[in-house]
């Protein structure tokens, strides 16, 4: 997202004091697409234009002239960030300094590109400061004080424990601390390879031009870009007749600030952000009450991973939930009066029931944060407030056609709406600037939901693949292990859990991969991983694994599964 810290300058920039150079930059290597092959690498399909040969996974680029090009084109000295074009201020520009704009950045200087990034309000944008890593700092505590609430769990480990109890604005702190910490880190990590932070919102004037400053009809600064990435993230999404006060109605903006914890909240959706919320909220006294538009919770996860989620998240808790209707009007507690939410069913649109609670938390969704980015003046239109991009992650114009030197990466594009997508796809953009055709695999982006246990995911869920399989024409198997027999679980008393694998049993694709149970979010790499370099199972099986570990709950997996050659 794009966001606003008032950043004192190492290097101040507007385009009369940008210092320009004769370097220039090579950006004639794009390969037409009809001469393309693919390789999969760390999540990337690369793409090289070598004509009529083949080219395996392992094997080096056989064409050294055009190596030799790249190389070239990629030379310029880390210790001065590159050198512009003469006819250019810099050979990238990023506006929004979130996760994805800070990783685009990174490797544009690791590739030798002089570069700047515009930011409008804090670097890090929403993940760092009121998304991903508050979040977990808020988890880690309700992870704790669960641990040490469970009399069950102390005692089956021989341990004793007085009451457990918490300050809350200590806890405040921590997620705040946080937040702050990993800011300054990627503050710094910028401005130690000499990326130019230019304080200020940005937006497209024209063609490889950029404006940023004030949001208001100052003339404000321009700067040119031979390339332009647009980062600007997203905002949490409020829907109509809700009225958020920050206070007794509140997004997870405000809910991450932890002002306070209310004795009933309501939270507005069943996704990753409305079950971390239930997880803090519960393990720290409040009851919550879910509202779900679904005919169940938790829509986006494999079914049977959402039953058994279910089972162990919500049900033994003091949770209620009312699924199949919507929200559709919300009143902040006013004059001593309490939050009123009125419910319809999602079908007919009948009245349903008004519930009377102590706050409501907004978690259904986010949207684009695109409003006022200029991009009419390149001929670009928003489809539902999303930036149109294609496959390689380029804008696209009124026509459908790719805006020469301008892309669109993470929440804004609406590809995958996640901060680790987001720096994926700033990393194959740069790729794509340097000379090296990229596509990203979105397929091999893992997700996680931070409760406890946690539940994580990469590729298909199983409807998903039973879908594609119909249409395509093969088989689809399932298999699953349980953390009930793996040593390590054991051991900690948390053997609640299970993975399972959706993959094909003639060629032994991996489709998809689900886990629930202890440390899901740290196993799942290896199956995304797995995706992402084309690995089958047959090949997987003979990986070894340290005994005991969780991540023998995968061994077992994959072992289980039955290929036919």
């Amino acid at each position: 997202m794009q966001s606003s810290l008032t950043l004192s300058l190492s290097q101040s920039a507007t385009a009369s004091t940008i210092p320009k150079s004769n370097h220039t930059f090579n950006h004639a290597l794009r390969f037409p697409p009809s001469k393309l092959i693919n390789l999969r690498f760390c999540g990337l399909r690369r793409e090289a234009f070598l004509g009529s040969s083949s080219l395996s996974r392992s094997q080096p680029l056989q064409n050294k002239t055009l190596s030799k090009k790249i190389n070239n084109a990629i030379s310029a000295s880390l210790s001065d960030n590159g050198s512009a074009p003469k006819s250019f201020d810099y050979d990238l520009i990023i506006i929004g300094a979130g996760v994805g704009g800070h990783g685009a950045a990174l490797h544009a200087v690791e590739k030798g590109l002089k570069t700047a990034i515009i930011e409008g309000d804090v670097v890090g944008g929403t993940c760092v400061n009121r998304g991903c890593v508050p979040s977990k700092a808020l988890l880690a505590v309700s992870g704790r004080m669960r641990e040490l609430q469970s009399e069950h769990h102390m005692k089956a480990l021989g341990l004793q424990v007085a009451a457990a109890g918490y300050d809350r604005q200590g806890v405040a702190d921590h997620a705040n601390n946080l937040a702050m910490k990993i800011r300054n880190n990627l503050t710094n990590s910028m401005k130690a390879l000499g990326v130019d932070i230019l304080t200020g919102f940005g937006s497209i004037l024209g063609p490889q031009t950029v404006r940023y400053g004030k949001l208001d009809d100052s003339p404000g600064n321009t700067v040119t870009a031979k390339d332009i990435i647009v980062a600007t993230g997203s905002v949490p999404f409020v829907p109509k007749g809700i009225e958020v006060d920050g206070k007794t109605v509140i997004t997870s903006d405000h809910a991450l600030k932890l002002e306070s914890v209310p004795d009933w909240i309501a939270i507005v959706g069943s996704g990753y952000i409305g079950l971390e919320f239930s997880d803090v909220y519960t393990a720290l006294g409040s009851e919550v009450t879910f509202i779900e538009a679904l005919d169940q919770l938790m829509p986006g996860f494999d079914p049977e991973i959402g039953k058994l989620a279910q089972r162990v998240l919500i049900n033994p808790r003091k949770i209620d939930y009312h699924t199949g209707v919507f929200a559709t009007k919300i009143t902040p507690a006013e004059n001593g009066k309490p939050v009123t939410i009125e419910l319809i069913d999602a079908k007919t649109k009948e009245p349903k029931d008004t519930l009377e609670v102590d706050a409501a938390l907004i978690a259904t969704g986010r949207a684009p944060f695109t409003k006022g980015l200029g991009l009419d003046n390149v001929q670009v239109a928003l489809k539902n407030g999303f930036v149109p991009v294609d496959e390689r992650i380029e804008v696209l114009n009124f026509e459908g056609n790719p805006v020469p030197h301008l892309y669109c990466i993470g929440d804004a594009n609406g590809k995958m709406m996640l901060a680790h997508a987001a720096s994926a796809q700033g990393i194959s953009v740069v790729e794509q600037i340097t000379g090296r055709d990229h596509v990203l695999n979105h397929l091999s982006i893992p997700a996680a939901c931070f409760t406890h246990p946690e539940i994580s995911m990469v590729g298909l869920t199983e409807p998903q693949a039973r879908e594609k399989a119909e249409k395509e024409g093969f088989e689809v198997s399932v298999t699953k292990t349980s953390f009930k027999a793996n040593t390590k679980a054991l051991a900690e008393n948390e053997g609640e859990g299970i993975a399972k694998l959706i993959y094909r049993p003639d060629n032994g694709e991996i489709l998809g991969v689900h886990i629930f149970g202890l440390h899901a979010a740290d196993l799942i790499h290896e199956a995304s991983n797995a995706i992402a370099l084309g690995t089958r199972i047959q090949d997987i099986k003979f990986a070894v694994h340290a005994h005991p570990t969780l991540s023998e709950v995968l061994d077992e997996l994959f072992k289980s599964a039955k290929v036919s050659f």
